[in-house]
């Protein structure tokens, strides 16, 4: 597979974080991805987010994605859009991402749907987060922006209610239904698919109009390519038959400092 781009909040992680776009350049590749830069913190400090961007540029990449905020991920938490009570924190953290978004081009943004929240019924969080998401559509979509919705594995990521390719395209449907919004992709992440048993290549086969994003980490294991079960070349040959023309990621976990020798396709 051609691996377009790093994601340098799970790999380069022995390093500070404003170090890790530049590690990526030397590494050969021109284009990165992060989760949200500041864990548990919506709207940083100018100096933060100037930092944040001056970094991407003094190394020369492009962000080409960006997660919206979502809480204390380093906590556990994946996402607050569906929790009524922090509706103001995701909606002051997606006007922070426009703005980085403005700054850098970055076009496609991962919304995490956050867990379950005990004593709030799943009906009223799911209610939350179509308007949530109506919102976060809303807003990229004024500049190109993509709003991605991605399932995570169970038992890794708490309450998370989004397990399959099927329930993240529950969401979109409904946000489209509700609100008019047409710019809601599925995200396709090889591991998080895998350990809850679907098919990474089926699944691009099934849905492949509504794929607007892949990362690529094995499974078991979360790994890179080859430590682990995944047929990456059917997955391969499914993106490249049904005309999957988007950007390809690399997001996984490495068993020591992160090495990119491995890789044998670099973006030109």
């Amino acid at each position: 597979m051609r691996y377009s781009v790093v994601n340098c909040s799970i790999l380069f992680t022995e390093l500070p974080l404003l170090e890790r776009p530049s590690a990526a350049k030397a590494a050969g590749f021109d284009a990165v991805e992060f989760w949200w830069p500041w864990p548990g913190v919506p709207v940083p400090s100018e100096g933060e987010l100037d930092a944040f961007c001056q970094s991407l540029e003094d190394a020369r990449v492009l962000l080409t994605g960006l997660n919206f905020y979502a809480g204390d991920m380093p906590a556990g938490e994946r996402g607050v859009l569906s929790d009524p009570a922090r509706a103001a924190e995701f909606r002051a953290g997606a006007e922070v991402l426009a703005r980085v978004a403005e700054r850098t081009g970055a076009r496609a943004f991962n919304a995490l749907y956050g867990q379950r929240v005990q004593g709030v019924a799943a009906a009223e969080q799911d209610r939350v987060a179509a308007r949530n998401l109506a919102f976060a559509a809303r807003r990229v979509g004024a500049f190109g922006g993509v709003v991605l919705i991605e399932p995570l594995a169970r038992g890794l990521n708490g309450a998370y209610p989004l397990e399959t390719a099927a329930d993240a395209l529950a969401v979109i449907e409904r946000v489209r239904a509700e609100s008019g919004a047409r710019n809601l992709r599925l995200l396709l992440d090889t591991f998080h698919l895998a350990a809850n048993g679907e098919d990474p290549a089926a699944v691009a086969r099934e849905h492949a109009g509504e794929i607007g994003h892949v990362q690529i980490a094995d499974a078991p294991g979360r790994d890179r390519p080859g430590t682990g079960e995944i047929d990456f070349a059917a997955l391969d040959r499914a993106l490249t038959e049904t005309g999957y023309a988007g950007l390809v990621a690399l997001e996984y976990r490495p068993q020591g400092p992160t090495d990119l020798t491995w890789t044998e396709n670099h973006p030109s």
